[in-house]
């Protein structure tokens, strides 16, 4: 109600009318339910692309990307060369001095210990790389 007259002595007495206020309040949350951007939860994941079997892999590109593996029994290779634990860092770094685009993949063999490849992300973001993708057996098939 917007007013009350009479039955007071004392005269007219005003009331509030709150019912509009409350669905401005409504429509306004609301909105601003409906505006607020969802948190997306998660990393990111690179994932290379397998080449169509019907072409050639372009060596160029396969001389730009860098793999670095972790052998079962404890030993690691960058690219098919062989490395060590210590010297990982520095061989990653003198790698990707000269590269604009700081991007790498790690893959290891079915039972190595997580650890040794946290051990060895830690080492390659240590060294300047920006991006780690993980090579999986599917992705080397092409699956």
């Amino acid at each position: 109600m917007g007013m009350q007259v009479g039955g007071n002595k004392g005269g007219a007495m005003a009331d509030m009318n709150v019912v509009p206020l409350i669905d401005i309040l409504l429509v306004l949350l609301i909105i601003f339910m409906v505006i607020n951007p969802q948190n997306e939860m998660g990393l990111n994941a690179l994932v290379p692309q397998p080449t169509p079997p019907n072409q050639q892999q372009n060596q160029d590109l396969q001389q730009k990307t860098i793999v670095v593996q972790i052998l079962a029994d404890g030993k690691i290779k960058i690219n098919d060369e062989e490395s060590s634990w210590n010297g990982l860092e520095a061989r990653l770094d003198e790698i990707f001095k000269q590269r604009a685009e700081k991007t790498a993949f790690i893959k290891g063999d079915d039972n190595v210990l997580f650890a040794d490849v946290a051990k060895a992300i830690a080492m390659m973001r240590e060294a300047g790389i920006d991006n780690v993708g993980f090579l999986t057996p599917h992705m080397e098939q092409g699956q």
